[in-house]
């Protein structure tokens, strides 16, 4: 399983979710493209086997990506700050991997119905979906 784990600003959420990951699915091959290089740096330093900052990273790794997760910002044009762009989001949005947002209330994005649980949270039932997805995956390759 191909895992694409983007985040921008520090990398907090993406390195979070790379140690998630790698710690439930040690075999998983997981990218990181950070919209920046402090990002980046924080989840290659997480474990993620491989890592790339900028546009052109997102919209390379999406095409061959299995899974796609980070936060919802990721499919918002102009979000995180303004560091995710018009392109990286329509390519993550585009892309025929299953997407994984977490539901973050920032940057002038708010979800209705999420009531700000906790990062910790969010990152367990992200991790639970990518194992339900990596044992479903298992399931129909025998």
């Amino acid at each position: 399983m191909r895992i694409l784990v983007i985040d921008a600003q520090g990398g907090g959420a993406g390195k979070q979710l790379i140690a998630a990951i790698k710690n439930e699915l040690p075999e998983a091959k997981v990218t990181a493209v950070g919209t920046n290089s402090a990002a980046a740096s924080a989840m290659l330093k997480a474990g993620a086997d491989e890592a790339a900052t900028g546009e052109n990273p997102v919209i390379v790794c999406s095409k061959t990506a299995d899974v796609i997760v980070g936060p919802i910002g990721i499919v918002i044009a102009d979000s995180m700050l303004g560091e995710v762009t018009p392109r990286m989001a329509q390519a993550v949005a585009q892309s025929s991997a299953v997407r994984i947002l977490i539901p973050f209330n920032s940057c002038n994005n708010l979800i209705a119905g999420v009531t700000d649980p906790n990062t910790k949270t969010l990152i367990a039932d992200a991790v639970r979906k990518i194992r339900t997805l990596a044992d479903h995956s298992a399931d129909i390759d025998k």
